[in-house]
Protein backbone atom coordinates (compact mmCIF):
# COMPACT_ATOMS: atom_id res chain seq x y z
CA UNK A 1 0.00 0.00 0.00
CA UNK A 2 1.33 3.41 -1.00
CA UNK A 3 -1.60 5.80 -1.14
CA UNK A 4 -4.01 6.99 1.54
CA UNK A 5 -7.72 7.68 1.07
CA UNK A 6 -9.99 9.26 3.65
CA UNK A 7 -13.76 8.89 3.57
CA UNK A 8 -15.44 12.15 4.62
CA UNK A 9 -18.59 11.86 6.70
CA UNK A 10 -20.77 14.98 6.70
CA UNK A 11 -24.35 16.10 7.16
CA UNK A 12 -26.12 19.21 5.89
CA UNK A 13 -22.81 20.68 4.67
CA UNK A 14 -21.26 20.19 8.12
CA UNK A 15 -18.48 17.71 8.74
CA UNK A 16 -16.94 16.32 11.90
CA UNK A 17 -13.68 17.51 13.40
CA UNK A 18 -12.35 14.00 12.74
CA UNK A 19 -12.42 14.76 9.00
CA UNK A 20 -9.61 17.28 9.39
CA UNK A 21 -7.74 14.97 11.77
CA UNK A 22 -7.85 12.23 9.11
CA UNK A 23 -6.74 14.68 6.40
CA UNK A 24 -3.67 15.58 8.45
CA UNK A 25 -2.90 11.95 9.25
CA UNK A 26 -3.36 10.99 5.58
CA UNK A 27 -0.57 13.38 4.58
CA UNK A 28 1.77 11.98 7.24
CA UNK A 29 1.10 8.38 6.20
CA UNK A 30 1.33 9.10 2.48
CA UNK A 31 4.72 10.77 2.92
CA UNK A 32 6.02 7.75 4.82
CA UNK A 33 4.59 5.34 2.24
CA UNK A 34 5.79 7.33 -0.76
CA UNK A 35 2.31 7.88 -2.17
CA UNK A 36 -0.47 10.48 -2.39
CA UNK A 37 -3.20 11.59 0.01
CA UNK A 38 -6.80 11.55 -1.26
CA UNK A 39 -10.25 12.30 0.13
CA UNK A 40 -13.70 11.19 -1.03
CA UNK A 41 -16.66 13.51 -0.32
CA UNK A 42 -20.15 12.48 -1.43
CA UNK A 43 -23.71 13.78 -1.35
CA UNK A 44 -25.37 17.17 -0.98
CA UNK A 45 -22.91 19.82 0.17
CA UNK A 46 -19.86 17.81 -0.91
CA UNK A 47 -18.42 20.69 -2.94
CA UNK A 48 -18.45 23.02 0.07
CA UNK A 49 -16.72 20.43 2.24
CA UNK A 50 -14.15 19.86 -0.52
CA UNK A 51 -13.28 23.57 -0.49
CA UNK A 52 -12.69 23.37 3.28
CA UNK A 53 -10.41 20.38 2.76
CA UNK A 54 -8.22 22.35 0.35
CA UNK A 55 -6.80 24.07 3.44
CA UNK A 56 -5.41 20.70 4.56
CA UNK A 57 -2.43 18.78 3.12
CA UNK A 58 -4.26 16.56 0.63
CA UNK A 59 -3.31 15.97 -3.00
CA UNK A 60 -6.75 15.28 -4.48
CA UNK A 61 -10.33 15.55 -3.23
CA UNK A 62 -12.80 13.39 -5.16
CA UNK A 63 -16.31 14.85 -5.17
CA UNK A 64 -19.83 13.86 -6.19
CA UNK A 65 -23.11 15.52 -5.24
CA UNK A 66 -25.08 12.59 -6.65
CA UNK A 67 -28.54 12.72 -5.04
CA UNK A 68 -28.54 8.92 -4.77
CA UNK A 69 -25.95 9.16 -1.99
CA UNK A 70 -28.55 10.82 0.23
CA UNK A 71 -31.52 8.88 -1.16
CA UNK A 72 -30.15 5.40 -0.51
CA UNK A 73 -28.63 3.95 2.64
CA UNK A 74 -25.06 2.72 2.03
CA UNK A 75 -24.70 1.31 -1.46
CA UNK A 76 -23.90 4.55 -3.34
CA UNK A 77 -21.15 5.55 -0.91
CA UNK A 78 -19.60 2.08 -1.08
CA UNK A 79 -19.75 2.09 -4.90
CA UNK A 80 -18.05 5.48 -5.20
CA UNK A 81 -15.36 4.65 -2.63
CA UNK A 82 -14.67 1.30 -4.31
CA UNK A 83 -14.32 2.98 -7.71
CA UNK A 84 -11.85 5.56 -6.37
CA UNK A 85 -9.80 2.92 -4.53
CA UNK A 86 -9.53 0.67 -7.59
CA UNK A 87 -8.53 3.59 -9.80
CA UNK A 88 -5.87 4.85 -7.39
CA UNK A 89 -4.51 1.39 -6.58
CA UNK A 90 -3.11 -0.16 -3.37
CA UNK A 91 -4.16 2.12 -0.51
CA UNK A 92 -4.96 2.40 3.15
CA UNK A 93 -8.46 3.82 3.64
CA UNK A 94 -9.16 5.90 6.76
CA UNK A 95 -12.76 6.12 7.96
CA UNK A 96 -14.16 7.80 11.12
CA UNK A 97 -14.98 5.28 13.85
CA UNK A 98 -18.60 6.43 14.09
CA UNK A 99 -21.86 4.55 13.65
CA UNK A 100 -21.98 5.35 9.93
CA UNK A 101 -18.23 5.04 9.49
CA UNK A 102 -18.12 1.54 10.92
CA UNK A 103 -20.79 0.44 8.43
CA UNK A 104 -18.87 1.99 5.54
CA UNK A 105 -15.50 0.64 6.70
CA UNK A 106 -16.52 -2.97 7.13
CA UNK A 107 -18.36 -3.07 3.81
CA UNK A 108 -15.63 -1.46 1.72
CA UNK A 109 -13.06 -3.82 3.26
CA UNK A 110 -15.20 -6.79 2.22
CA UNK A 111 -15.81 -5.32 -1.25
CA UNK A 112 -12.08 -4.79 -1.85
CA UNK A 113 -10.99 -8.03 -0.16
CA UNK A 114 -8.77 -6.01 2.15
CA UNK A 115 -7.72 -6.04 5.78
CA UNK A 116 -9.71 -4.24 8.46
CA UNK A 117 -8.70 -2.60 11.76
CA UNK A 118 -11.34 -1.04 14.03
CA UNK A 119 -11.34 1.71 16.66
CA UNK A 120 -7.71 2.63 16.00
CA UNK A 121 -5.94 5.19 18.18
CA UNK A 122 -2.47 5.04 16.61
CA UNK A 123 -0.92 4.21 13.21
CA UNK A 124 2.74 3.54 12.49
CA UNK A 125 4.72 2.75 9.34
CA UNK A 126 7.92 0.72 9.45
CA UNK A 127 9.66 -0.57 6.33
CA UNK A 128 6.49 0.05 4.35
CA UNK A 129 4.33 -1.99 6.73
CA UNK A 130 1.32 -0.25 8.29
CA UNK A 131 0.49 -1.17 11.90
CA UNK A 132 -2.56 -0.05 13.86
CA UNK A 133 -2.88 0.34 17.62
CA UNK A 134 -6.29 -0.19 19.24
CA UNK A 135 -7.70 -1.15 22.66
CA UNK A 136 -9.43 -4.53 22.96
CA UNK A 137 -11.33 -6.49 25.61
CA UNK A 138 -12.70 -3.39 27.26
CA UNK A 139 -9.27 -1.78 27.32
CA UNK A 140 -7.65 -4.65 29.20
CA UNK A 141 -5.41 -5.24 26.18
CA UNK A 142 -3.80 -2.84 23.73
CA UNK A 143 -3.12 -4.53 20.40
CA UNK A 144 -0.88 -3.69 17.45
CA UNK A 145 -2.02 -5.28 14.20
CA UNK A 146 -0.19 -5.03 10.87
CA UNK A 147 -1.59 -5.32 7.35
CA UNK A 148 0.11 -8.09 5.39
CA UNK A 149 -0.33 -9.50 1.88
CA UNK A 150 -3.15 -7.16 0.88
CA UNK A 151 -3.51 -4.28 -1.56
CA UNK A 152 -6.04 -2.50 0.59
CA UNK A 153 -6.34 -1.88 4.31
CA UNK A 154 -9.34 -0.18 5.93
CA UNK A 155 -8.94 1.59 9.28
CA UNK A 156 -11.74 3.10 11.37
CA UNK A 157 -10.07 5.83 13.42
CA UNK A 158 -11.33 6.96 16.82
CA UNK A 159 -12.20 10.69 16.74
CA UNK A 160 -9.64 12.90 18.52
CA UNK A 161 -6.93 10.24 18.26
CA UNK A 162 -4.91 12.60 16.05
CA UNK A 163 -4.45 16.37 15.84
CA UNK A 164 -5.77 18.36 12.89
CA UNK A 165 -3.31 20.78 11.31
CA UNK A 166 -4.10 22.95 8.32
CA UNK A 167 -1.42 23.81 5.81
CA UNK A 168 -2.48 22.52 2.42
CA UNK A 169 -1.45 23.97 -0.92
CA UNK A 170 -4.89 23.67 -2.47
CA UNK A 171 -5.78 20.08 -3.32
CA UNK A 172 -6.97 19.27 -6.81
CA UNK A 173 -10.75 18.74 -7.05
CA UNK A 174 -11.83 15.73 -9.10
CA UNK A 175 -15.49 15.37 -10.06
CA UNK A 176 -16.48 11.71 -9.95
CA UNK A 177 -18.57 9.90 -12.53
CA UNK A 178 -21.49 7.76 -11.36
CA UNK A 179 -20.32 4.16 -10.74
CA UNK A 180 -21.82 1.43 -12.87
CA UNK A 181 -22.76 -0.37 -9.65
CA UNK A 182 -25.60 2.12 -9.10
CA UNK A 183 -28.06 -0.41 -10.53
CA UNK A 184 -27.63 -2.42 -7.30
CA UNK A 185 -28.91 0.38 -5.04
CA UNK A 186 -31.84 -0.92 -3.02
CA UNK A 187 -32.53 0.37 0.51
CA UNK A 188 -33.91 3.90 0.49
CA UNK A 189 -34.05 6.42 3.33
CA UNK A 190 -37.61 7.64 3.84
CA UNK A 191 -36.95 9.77 6.93
CA UNK A 192 -34.00 11.33 8.71
CA UNK A 193 -31.72 8.85 10.43
CA UNK A 194 -30.30 10.12 13.71
CA UNK A 195 -27.27 8.76 15.53
CA UNK A 196 -27.23 7.47 19.06
CA UNK A 197 -27.51 10.32 21.53
CA UNK A 198 -24.22 11.90 22.53
CA UNK A 199 -21.99 10.39 19.84
CA UNK A 200 -21.48 13.66 18.01
CA UNK A 201 -21.91 16.18 20.83
CA UNK A 202 -19.35 14.84 23.29
CA UNK A 203 -16.55 14.36 20.79
CA UNK A 204 -17.18 17.65 19.02
CA UNK A 205 -17.85 19.85 22.07
CA UNK A 206 -15.42 22.75 22.66
CA UNK A 207 -15.88 22.31 26.42
CA UNK A 208 -16.41 19.04 28.29
CA UNK A 209 -17.42 18.86 31.95
CA UNK A 210 -16.78 15.35 33.27
CA UNK A 211 -17.78 13.71 36.52
CA UNK A 212 -16.41 10.77 38.45
CA UNK A 213 -16.83 8.76 41.60
CA UNK A 214 -16.57 11.91 43.73
CA UNK A 215 -20.07 12.98 42.66
CA UNK A 216 -21.49 10.16 44.78
CA UNK A 217 -24.43 9.29 42.54
CA UNK A 218 -26.34 10.03 39.32
CA UNK A 219 -28.21 13.18 40.39
CA UNK A 220 -25.23 15.62 40.40
CA UNK A 221 -24.63 14.89 36.71
CA UNK A 222 -27.98 16.54 36.03
CA UNK A 223 -28.12 19.15 38.78
CA UNK A 224 -24.44 20.22 38.87
CA UNK A 225 -22.54 19.27 35.74
CA UNK A 226 -25.18 19.85 33.06
CA UNK A 227 -25.85 23.49 34.07
CA UNK A 228 -22.10 24.19 33.98
CA UNK A 229 -21.71 22.46 30.61
CA UNK A 230 -24.71 24.36 29.22
CA UNK A 231 -23.26 27.64 30.46
CA UNK A 232 -20.09 26.95 28.49
CA UNK A 233 -21.98 25.62 25.47
CA UNK A 234 -20.35 22.23 26.05
CA UNK A 235 -21.21 18.65 26.89
CA UNK A 236 -21.20 16.35 29.92
CA UNK A 237 -18.86 13.35 30.15
CA UNK A 238 -17.99 10.78 32.79
CA UNK A 239 -15.29 8.47 34.08
CA UNK A 240 -15.54 4.72 33.78
CA UNK A 241 -16.26 4.46 37.50
CA UNK A 242 -19.38 6.58 37.08
CA UNK A 243 -20.54 4.60 34.05
CA UNK A 244 -19.85 1.24 35.74
CA UNK A 245 -21.89 2.39 38.74
CA UNK A 246 -24.85 2.97 36.43
CA UNK A 247 -24.98 6.71 37.15
CA UNK A 248 -24.68 7.63 33.46
CA UNK A 249 -24.90 5.70 30.17
CA UNK A 250 -21.68 4.33 28.71
CA UNK A 251 -22.12 6.71 25.76
CA UNK A 252 -20.78 9.44 28.10
CA UNK A 253 -17.71 7.49 29.23
CA UNK A 254 -14.34 9.07 28.43
CA UNK A 255 -11.13 7.07 28.57
CA UNK A 256 -9.25 4.14 27.15
CA UNK A 257 -12.41 2.03 26.95
CA UNK A 258 -14.75 4.94 26.11
CA UNK A 259 -14.56 8.04 23.96
CA UNK A 260 -11.52 10.16 23.22
CA UNK A 261 -12.16 13.89 23.48
CA UNK A 262 -10.01 16.91 22.70
CA UNK A 263 -11.93 20.05 23.73
CA UNK A 264 -10.45 23.48 24.27
CA UNK A 265 -11.37 23.16 27.95
CA UNK A 266 -11.80 19.96 29.98
CA UNK A 267 -13.17 20.20 33.52
CA UNK A 268 -12.79 17.02 35.59
CA UNK A 269 -15.07 17.04 38.62
CA UNK A 270 -14.49 14.43 41.32
CA UNK A 271 -12.27 12.33 39.04
CA UNK A 272 -9.13 10.76 40.49
CA UNK A 273 -7.29 10.70 37.15
CA UNK A 274 -6.40 7.05 36.54
CA UNK A 275 -4.27 6.41 33.46
CA UNK A 276 -7.27 4.85 31.69
CA UNK A 277 -9.14 8.15 31.95
CA UNK A 278 -6.11 10.24 31.04
CA UNK A 279 -5.78 8.40 27.72
CA UNK A 280 -9.20 9.68 26.67
CA UNK A 281 -8.70 13.39 27.40
CA UNK A 282 -4.99 14.17 27.62
CA UNK A 283 -4.96 16.10 24.32
CA UNK A 284 -7.44 18.69 25.68
CA UNK A 285 -6.34 22.31 25.41
CA UNK A 286 -6.68 23.24 29.09
CA UNK A 287 -7.41 20.71 31.85
CA UNK A 288 -9.01 21.89 35.09
CA UNK A 289 -9.53 19.47 38.00
CA UNK A 290 -11.97 20.08 40.85
CA UNK A 291 -11.23 17.64 43.64
CA UNK A 292 -11.20 17.51 47.42
CA UNK A 293 -7.81 15.75 47.26
CA UNK A 294 -5.04 17.99 45.97
CA UNK A 295 -2.74 14.97 45.71
CA UNK A 296 -5.05 13.01 43.38
CA UNK A 297 -3.37 11.56 40.29
CA UNK A 298 -5.14 14.04 38.02
CA UNK A 299 -3.14 16.86 39.63
CA UNK A 300 -0.02 15.51 37.89
CA UNK A 301 -1.28 16.47 34.43
CA UNK A 302 -4.00 19.09 35.03
CA UNK A 303 -3.19 22.72 34.17
CA UNK A 304 -5.18 23.96 37.17
CA UNK A 305 -6.31 22.10 40.30
CA UNK A 306 -9.10 23.54 42.43
CA UNK A 307 -9.09 21.85 45.85
CA UNK A 308 -12.32 21.90 47.80
CA UNK A 309 -15.94 20.78 47.99
CA UNK A 310 -17.19 20.29 44.43
CA UNK A 311 -20.79 20.72 45.59
CA UNK A 312 -19.95 24.31 46.53
CA UNK A 313 -17.42 25.08 43.80
CA UNK A 314 -19.37 23.94 40.72
CA UNK A 315 -22.55 26.01 41.39
CA UNK A 316 -20.44 29.11 42.02
CA UNK A 317 -18.44 28.50 38.86
CA UNK A 318 -21.67 28.12 36.89
CA UNK A 319 -22.91 31.47 38.23
CA UNK A 320 -19.63 33.13 37.22
CA UNK A 321 -19.79 31.75 33.68
CA UNK A 322 -23.42 32.81 33.31
CA UNK A 323 -22.62 36.29 34.63
CA UNK A 324 -19.74 36.67 32.19
CA UNK A 325 -22.11 36.00 29.29
CA UNK A 326 -24.42 38.90 30.17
Amino acid sequence: MQNVIIFVEHKKEQTRKVTFELATQARSLADRLGGAAHAVVLGAGASQIAEQLRAYPLDTVHVSEDADVDRYLLEPSIAYLEAVAKKIGPSVILVPNTMFGRDIGSRIAARLGGGFAADVTGITVEAGVISCVSPKLGGALITTCAFQNTDFGVVTVRPNAFTAQAGGNGAQINQLEKPAASAAYSVTIESEVEEASGELGLEEAPVVVSGGRGLGGPEPFTTLLKPLADAFGGAVGASRAAADAGWVPYSLQIGQTGKTVSPNLYIAVGISGAIQHKVGMRSSGTIVAINKDGAAAIADFADLVVVGDLFQIVPELTKMVEAAKT
